[in-house]
């Protein structure tokens, strides 16, 4: 299969347009790059009948072969892993580089996941009862992707519902639809017609899919507030959910810091992916003894640091995905600035094509500050000082987010005890952003509900059943 530049949904197996479209935008020139078919909701509808239709029979496969084809999306992706970076690129704006990590990533949990199997639990095994809980697939899945890791976030969800026995319909953003319709023409073949869909849309599909009776799961990466109004959808039919949502994650560095050697470390801690990014470092916390050498250090290497389009040799950075997101980051510079707050680095936007922000460092803003409080989700970064720890934890804690944190220190007991107070589903120790299909990924707070990869994750596309069998005779009730 060869990557065109014509792009279809998947539904029951097999190829589907519509009437409408919408444009896709590369963020680094503005240009259009394709018109991606806008589902209608009779597509929705039959999208949604055809994954019912197969659940029974996909629910019965054998997990042997359910996880031996979630193997085979990983090998086929492989072979077009070149294509997939570079559309990947296109569409999203990301270096290269980093759309190829992007894609290996994708493999490793498609390979990883297909391991994984619900565990049965058994309580009693006598002669005359046995009592076994075990796990069954919860049926009909609407998984929701963002723009920011747009193959990544699919992925997460695709493999273990599938292995898990669920069908699965994918809704990409609207922003970053391409690769997704891709994958779903890439294969197409290989699943039995109607165990994996694909719609792309506009805001009108989201809304379409989650108030719709025959979902029964939703699976979502995006913002809280979207999260909030898909629990509101979700209720009317008790629709179980997975949200992974928004963070503010705070990163602490003690005194006792190695700048020289941690400065890169923690930089791309908070600008990674341009620091669109849950999970990026949205508030770095430096201990007062330091703060100025350590600043000094960050800015020197920021500077040094490429931002441009990702397709270019040697950009590290690229644009922000679209321009609504573009817009916001633009007026939190503005309002920082209206505030009278210091920039170290930055804090202009260059009238220019595409949706470029320059690198910005914040210095010591008030904690009230928009730049602290809010997730700025692009290149912004409010350096912060602290002298007390106590007053550290619960400044870091002072926040509706609880996603990820991270305590930087070479007194490893010490930093522990400090990141056990921390109120965050992943907490990294002279780390960060280490995650794996292997092991549990969630937020606290109003980060999310429920959780992603590892066992715990695959439970998610689940329901728990318990099977009591009695081997005796039938006692009389009488």
């Amino acid at each position: 299969m060869k990557l065109d530049h014509h792009y279809t949904m998947t539904i029951d197996g097999a190829a589907a347009t519509s009437t409408e479209t919408f444009t896709v935008i590369n963020p680094a020139t503005e240009q259009v790059i394709a018109n991606a078919p806008d589902a209608t909701h009779e597509q929705v509808d039959a999208a949604i009948a055809a994954a019912r239709r197969a659940f029974p029979g996909w629910s019965t496969t054998p997990l042997e072969r359910r996880q031996a084809l979630v193997r085979q999306i990983s090998e086929r992706l492989a072979e077009h892993k070149t294509d997939f970076a570079a559309l990947l690129t296109q569409e999203q704006g990301k270096p290269l580089a980093d759309a190829e990590s992007e894609i290996d990533r994708c493999l490793h949990w498609l390979q990883e996941t297909a391991k994984l199997a619900p565990p049965v639990q058994v309580f009693t095994d006598t002669a005359d009862k046995h009592i076994e809980t075990r796990h069954v697939p919860i049926g009909v899945v609407a998984a929701i992707s963002p723009w920011n890791f747009p193959m990544t976030l699919a992925i997460w969800k695709i493999a273990p519902a599938l292995v898990a026995g669920n069908t699965l319909i994918l809704k990409p953003s609207p922003f970053t639809p391409l690769t997704s319709l891709k994958l779903g023409e890439l294969i197409r073949d290989l699943l039995p017609a109607g165990v994996f869909s694909v719609l792309s849309g506009s805001d009108r599909l989201g809304p379409w899919l989650t108030e719709h009776p025959g979902i029964d799961k939703i699976a979502f990466t995006g913002s809280t507030p979207t999260g909030r109004a898909i629990m509101r959808s979700a209720s009317t039919t008790l629709k179980r959910v997975t949200l992974e949502l928004g963070g503010n994650d705070p990163a602490i560095i003690l005194a006792d810091a190695d700048i020289e050697a941690w400065v890169p470390r923690l930089f791309w801690a908070a600008y990674s992916n341009n620091a669109q990014f849950c999970l990026a470092s949205k508030r770095m916390y430096i201990h007062a003894s330091i703060y100025d050498q350590f600043a000094s250090a960050f800015v020197s290497y920021a500077k040094k640091v490429k931002v441009g389009n990702g397709a270019h040799a040697g950009t590290q950075i690229g644009p922000i995905q679209n321009q609504p997101q573009f817009n916001r980051v633009r007026q939190l510079l503005q309002d920082t600035h209206a505030q009278g707050i210091k920039f170290l680095l930055g804090g202009d936007v260059p009238d220019s094509k595409g949706y470029f922000i320059p690198i910005a460092i914040v210095d010591n803003p008030p904690d009230d500050a928009r730049v602290v409080a809010e997730e700025a989700f692009g290149p912004v970064l409010p350096l912060l000082k602290f002298s007390d720890e106590n007053e550290v934890v619960r400044r870091a804690n002072d926040t509706i987010f609880g996603l990820g944190a991270s305590v930087w220190s070479k007194d490893l007991d010490h930093a522990r005890q400090l990141a056990n107070r921390l109120e965050a589903g992943t907490v990294w120790i002279n780390t960060i952003h280490e995650l794996s299909p292997t092991y549990t990924f969630g937020g606290h707070k109003q980060s999310g509900l429920g959780t992603e990869n590892g066992l715990a994750g695959l439970l998610e596309y689940t329901n728990a059943q318990t099977i009591i069998t009695n081997r005796g005779a039938v006692k009389s009730i009488d």
